[in-house]
């Protein structure tokens, strides 16, 4: 925790920069210390409500004058304790700085600050014939999206924020304003800045404006829900897509437990069944050629048909009953928390790992559902458990770490797109080997020395 004079010298150099747009109240400091997550809440010090990169780089330079922690906040949606303010500090909440700087229809491209979310970008976009494809579910910041590295519903087509970001505006731990690289789409002049803060999750720097790479808008999207006999086949569809070169825009899977929630959250009556949610993009003649494919696919694997989305609406409705998978798990157990694996594997190793997934939770005493990105190989297992229950966390923790390390001896990863946070450090020696972890603490001792940016989250140093 910082010291008490060094935080209140900090506290008083800020007051007359931000008014009231500082504040210690006790609500506003547990609302910022927490995420979606079932991790306790560890509140700031104090939380300051950002309007520009110049108020930001203000607050560091303070911050750093006395070595306060500096946690950045967007929207909380973030799954593995990244906004808890672990040795207290001062969040900086950029909510505020909601600006869409710029559009450039003719490049496909626009600038915006960090406080933006993907909803409103989209929103803003809709007359352009632009869109931005990133789609995680939750109507996230695009700065915390930077900064956790994340993806979603549609990266087996567009990819993820690593694809999509093409410069940053970084405020470092010294408090100096850094442009990370042009607006080229690509470049060979020296370290790929960009590509270093994205995911960084705020260790090495506070993201306050992003460059983002725009897509079209499909001239035709068809969405469908087609249930399947089992998980497998409903995956080994899925790898065939893939392998075939089909460019699916979106692939999800999931599993029976998990329909059954959906149906009782989101009102619809799908089949209990495993289940694909698919989506597909391009000219009206491409869309219906990429259906017939996948269509014969699933069929030889004994599929029972398509239902499909024909209205924006009805999409809507599809996408939004997947997007609250989350919620829904958790309403199936009331007064439950949640925990979510997030394993990614190579697609050539899906069906493998999700049948000895599947087979490990219906074993588990542990309520699950299993909800999946399968197009790429990312899938989540939900562990709806009652954090008071020590042997229900013990149980769920321990199929948890099974999953993991199934996915890592698949040449997997601990997470697909969820991020490290703190809760996730300890898979972290085991994927990447202690000479690729100690480099990592070499890059956050060299731009963070005092150790202020978001400490305790990724690697201990």
């Amino acid at each position: 925790m910082p010291d008490p004079a060094a935080l209140s010298a900090v506290i008083e150099t800020l007051r007359p920069l931000l008014g009231d747009r500082l504040t210690t109240s006790a609500a506003v400091r547990e609302q910022h210390g927490r995420d979606e997550s079932y991790h306790d809440p560890m509140p700031p010090d104090a939380v300051a409500f950002v309007q520009s990169t110049e108020e930001v780089a203000a607050i560091v330079k303070a911050c750093a004058a006395h070595r306060v922690p500096v946690v950045p906040f967007g929207t909380g949606t973030s799954l593995e304790g990244h906004v808890a303010a672990l040795q207290g500090g001062i969040c900086l909440d950029v909510s505020r700085m909601n600006e869409i700087v710029a559009v450039r229809p003719e490049d496909m491209d626009c600038t915006v600050q960090a406080g933006v979310t993907r909803k409103q970008l989209n929103e803003y976009l809709r007359d352009t014939g632009l869109f931005f494809p990133i789609d995680p579910g939750a109507d996230a910041s695009i700065g915390g999206m930077a900064a956790t590295r994340a993806s979603g519903t549609n990266a087996v087509r567009y990819g993820t924020m690593r694809e999509a970001v093409l410069a940053l505006t970084v405020v470092t731990a010294d408090g100096r304003i850094v442009r990370t690289a042009r607006r080229a789409r690509k470049s060979a002049a020296g370290y790929d800045l960009t590509r270093l803060f994205i995911g960084s999750e705020g260790t090495l720097g506070v993201i306050t404006e992003v460059t983002l790479r725009l897509h079209g808008i499909p001239e035709c999207i068809l969405s469908a829900v087609c249930p399947f006999p089992s998980l497998k086949a409903a995956v080994d569809t899925v790898i065939e897509t893939i392998q075939s070169g089909v460019p699916i825009a979106r692939i999800e899977v999931l599993d029976p437990n998990q329909m059954r929630a959906v149906n009782a959250y989101s009102g619809t009556d799908y089949a209990v069944a495993p289940t694909l949610f698919l989506e597909f993009h391009g000219t009206e003649a491409f869309a219906r050629e990429q259906v017939e494919t996948v269509e014969a696919l699933a069929t030889g694997h004994g599929a029972k048909g398509f239902e499909w989305a024909d209205t924006l609406e009805e999409r809507n409705r599809l996408w939004t009953a997947r997007h609250n998978a989350y919620y829904a798990g958790l309403a199936l157990k009331p007064g439950a928390k949640a925990f979510s694996s997030d394993v990614c594997v190579p697609i050539s190793r899906l069906a493998e790992c999700l049948a000895a997934t599947e087979a490990d939770c219906a074993a588990s005493p542990v309520t699950t559902t299993i909800v999946g990105h399968v197009g790429d190989g990312n899938f989540h297992v939900l562990f709806i458990v009652d954090p008071d229950n020590p042997g229900e966390m013990e149980a769920a923790k321990t199929l948890n770490d099974r999953i993991v390390r199934r996915a890592l001896e698949m040449e997997g990863t601990c997470t697909g797109e969820h991020g490290v946070g703190y809760g996730k450090m300890a898979f972290l020696e085991a994927e990447h080997g202690p000479d690729a972890l100690n480099l990592m603490r070499a890059v956050k001792q060299a731009l963070d020395p005092d150790g202020i940016m978001n400490p305790g989250k990724i690697v201990r140093v």
